[in-house]
């Protein structure tokens, strides 16, 4: 015969609503009393059933994640898969699954998120990017529905929860290391300046090169997808200028990828020809040749407070909206030399 939520509450002396409040993993619950309870769980081989719970509480026990682009070349990039880890985790813990929704254009991910929210399929939505004049973020504050983003809103700053890293300190800390090494040809490498984070990183890149009194070359910044394909487009244009760079802020190690490769092809060598710098210390950054000095952005940290926040939204609507910084770190490798 099935345990039943009786016989848990028997075995771990407490009170079936209180089993009731542990499985919905209820804020107001103390640690003890679940891991009692989950302890009871696990010896009776207890499995809750979520499907009647959702149906009593109306609750889908579903979170939705909103990508940028095509889920096919957004996978491509190691942030999303971790970021992603992050999310899951803190999801696994509340016993949430994950629905994720993207598009090849803008208005296809809107409908998709429009479909969601109307038909009440998930709980709440953690947007995996900013954007400057998202229709996404009015539509959701507009409906009251519960939602966090990665990264700063463009408007409405005050009214939005978001986790962000201060992606301007990162990049002047970043160009400042390149200038601390003696370099004064520096070119920015970023996304698409319709991403809050390239908005923000290039003002940190622009604010270190006035802080040197180096002068900003408008030829030294390019703006190109997140794909080792935007690294090989960037770095043909720079290269080919009167007065190449000798040290590169690039905003994506994945970029940087393509951009050491594409160096290589044209025989020049990083560090020796040209220095750089990249974001996110993805993995591969450490194993790369030569590995590349990046800054640490702690993205698996940035997926799991905003799941976080999320989940305190979905069950505290009436919370004010929060602003987590996420600290960074400059990881020096081999990837730069003094000029």
């Amino acid at each position: 015969m099935m345990p039943t939520i009786k016989d848990v509450a028997k075995l771990a002396n407490v009170s079936p609503s209180t089993v009731s409040r542990v499985i919905a993993n209820n804020p107001r619950i103390s640690n003890k009393t679940k891991e009692i309870v989950n302890d009871a769980m696990e010896k009776l081989g207890y499995h809750p059933n979520f499907t009647a719970r959702s149906l009593a509480s109306k609750s889908t026990q579903t979170i939705g994640l909103v990508m940028p682009s095509s889920g096919e070349k957004v996978l491509q990039n190691p942030f999303f898969p971790e970021v992603i880890r992050g999310i899951s985790t803190k999801s696994h813990e509340n016993r949430y699954g994950l629905y994720m929704t993207t598009g090849n254009t803008e208005d296809e991910i809107l409908e998709g998120v429009y479909e969601l929210v109307q038909g009440r399929r998930i709980d709440g939505l953690i947007l995996l990017y900013s954007q400057v004049n998202d229709r996404m973020m009015s539509y959701l504050l507009d409906k009251g529905f519960p939602f966090t983003v990665i990264g700063k809103p463009f408007q409405n700053e005050n009214q939005i929860t978001y986790v962000d890293n201060d992606n301007v300190k990162a990049a002047f800390e970043a160009t400042s290391y390149l200038t601390e090494l003696g370099h004064e040809r520096i070119a920015f490498v970023g996304g698409g300046m319709e991403l809050v984070v390239t908005i923000d990183r290039l003002e940190g890149y622009r604010k270190a090169m006035e802080s040197a009194s180096i002068a900003v070359r408008e030829d030294y910044i390019g703006h190109h997808e997140f794909l080792r394909e935007g690294g090989r487009e960037a770095i043909e244009k720079l290269i080919n200028l009167d007065a190449p760079p000798t040290g590169l802020v690039v905003t994506d190690d994945v970029m940087a990828f393509g951009i050491v490769n594409t160096l290589e092809q044209m025989g020049l060598k990083v560090p020796q020809d040209t220095s750089l710098v990249s974001f996110n210390n993805v993995i591969f950054s450490e194993l790369a040749t030569p590995s590349l000095t990046s800054v640490d952005i702690n993205i698996f940290r940035l997926g799991y407070e905003a799941a976080q926040c999320l989940f305190e939204k979905i069950n505290q609507a009436e919370l004010p909206p929060r602003r987590i910084t996420i600290p960074h770190q400059l990881v020096v490798r081999d990837s730069c030399r003094r000029v």
